[in-house]
């Protein structure tokens, strides 16, 4: 039988920047040309997530440093320097999450990443100068949110690429291993702010009280290079799929979907928390245990989180996404208490390493359930479309399936906009509940509330027997 006649030996897409043909539940193709192409594409998504998230964070880290290099900002103005690249990230998701199909999943990497450079570069200008205003500050600040926007077109590029019942794993790596970006600079910010890594082009040194010098500039410069690098992987060596393309009123029709509106409430429980907690770690740390030095530590709670999350996607694959999700929100429930038993209150110093332990499981908690979350969404949307194309035939199928790839991509990057949010209201709120109770309390208790109506809504929906749209 020749090719022409046999879908399944068809020939394979051309191998250029834009394919045709892409077919990746396709047995045939996927083994013989899908899979090498699609694999390309994720690892160079994923140093391009990298680096968004490590400038979207950078300033969880240069916070802890700015008053002992002359400025002077209050406790609560760094929460906001914290939290401000949240909001704008956050934001910036909800028109990113609908890009790739528009513009193409490779020109928009490129072009996304590209953008780092602004804020990356001008936080290496400002903090040379000590009579820098904060209002320069939150612009900047602001601007780092073109690394949160980041995640949501890449998480819906690459799942254009794989087979749903590979999404999960696939996701997971780009996402786990993309999160890494946040632990990778709360690690490597304090080992370059120590020497002049650029020399006479990077700037002068500032002086600190002790008579030590200190490079933080360096805290944005040191991403310039591996931005230029992967810019230009990214416009050479990905693809953009005409499978992909769809208008933005195609994709609108998820503001009508249940489910979308659900996932996200779930995935802000747990994205919402991975970041959140990583963008108020270090300073929460100096806060309730101020003779620890932070920075040794905080790295910690956003590495655990990111590596677990790729386990997260793996084990849904397997056992169920829903269920996954539940038993891992009462994980989390569990852990804040423990957080809450280990703070210093009522007079008593508190026990760092206590406090430690249970933020990492709550960082591994948060990690895990980003995975299965983001599991669930592409399940749930071809389970709706093929129960509204049951009964109407092959052709109707096929035509749910792929409305089922591009809401559920559509999907994906909408909550995680949502999610994104919580890297504003999570140091937000820690910096709130200080300034009015003098302590973390009230907000870490707020938060086992939200947990507990997140466990509520994956039972009902999507977990007990019965349930509307099991996965």
């Amino acid at each position: 039988m020749s090719a022409t006649k046999n879908p399944a030996m068809r020939q394979p897409p051309r191998q250029g920047a834009a394919i045709e043909d892409w077919r990746p539940e396709d047995p045939h193709f996927w083994g013989t040309t899908g899979k090498a192409i699609a694999t390309r594409n994720l690892w160079i998504s994923i140093p391009a997530l990298f680096l968004a998230f490590a400038v979207w964070m950078v300033w969880s880290t240069v916070i802890v440093r700015l008053n002992a290099i002359g400025f002077t900002f209050s406790t609560d103005q760094l929460f906001w320097l914290a939290a401000l690249p949240g909001l704008s990230g956050a934001t910036l998701r909800v028109f990113y999450s609908f890009m790739v199909p528009v513009f193409g999943g490779r020109r928009w990497t490129a072009l996304s990443t590209a953008s780092l450079l602004i804020p990356a570069v001008w936080m290496g200008i400002a903090v040379q100068n000590p009579a820098t205003p904060y209002s320069v500050f939150v612009i900047i600040a602001l601007l780092c949110g073109f690394g949160g926007g980041n995640f949501a077109s890449s998480m819906s590029n690459i799942s254009f690429f794989y087979p749903k019942s590979q999404q999960g794993t696939a996701l997971g790596l780009n996402a786990g291993l993309g999160n890494l970006g946040v632990s990778a600079m709360q690690f490597l910010v304090p080992l370059v702010i120590g020497f002049g890594l650029f020399g006479a082009l990077g700037g002068k040194p500032q002086e600190l009280a002790d008579g030590s010098q200190l490079w933080l500039q360096n805290a944005g410069l040191i991403w310039v290079p591996m931005i230029c690098a992967v810019m230009v992987a990214a416009w050479f060596g990905m693809n953009d799929l005409a499978s992909a393309r769809a208008s933005f009123s195609e994709q609108a029709v998820i503001f009508k979907r249940k489910h979308n509106w659900l996932m996200c409430w779930l995935y802000l429980a747990t994205f919402g928390s991975f970041i959140g907690f990583a963008a108020a770690f270090p300073l929460l740390i100096k806060t309730s245990f101020p003779e620890v030095t932070a920075l040794r530590f905080a790295f910690l709670g956003p590495l655990v989180g990111a590596l677990a999350r790729p386990l997260g996607g793996w084990v849904a694959d397997r056992l169920g996404g829903a269920r996954v999700t539940l038993w891992n929100f009462v994980v989390m429930i569990a852990a804040v208490f423990g957080v809450i038993a280990f703070l210093p209150h009522g007079g008593e110093e508190g026990n760092f390493y206590g406090f430690l332990a249970m933020f990492m499981l709550l960082f591994v908690a948060t990690g895990i359930g980003n995975g299965s979350t983001f599991s669930m969404i592409p399940v749930i949307f071809r389970t709706l479309h093929e129960h509204l194309s049951a009964g109407k035939g092959t052709a109707a199928r096929e035509q749910a399936l792929k409305s089922a790839g591009k809401e559920s991509a559509a999907v994906l990057g909408f909550s995680s906009a949502i999610g994104a949010f919580g890297a504003f209201f999570i140091p937000k709120s820690f910096g709130s509940s200080i300034a009015l109770t003098g302590g973390p309390e009230v907000a870490l208790y707020v938060f086992v509330g939200y947990y507990a109506s997140c466990i509520l809504v994956t039972w009902w929906w999507y977990s007990r027997k019965g349930a509307e749209t099991p996965c």
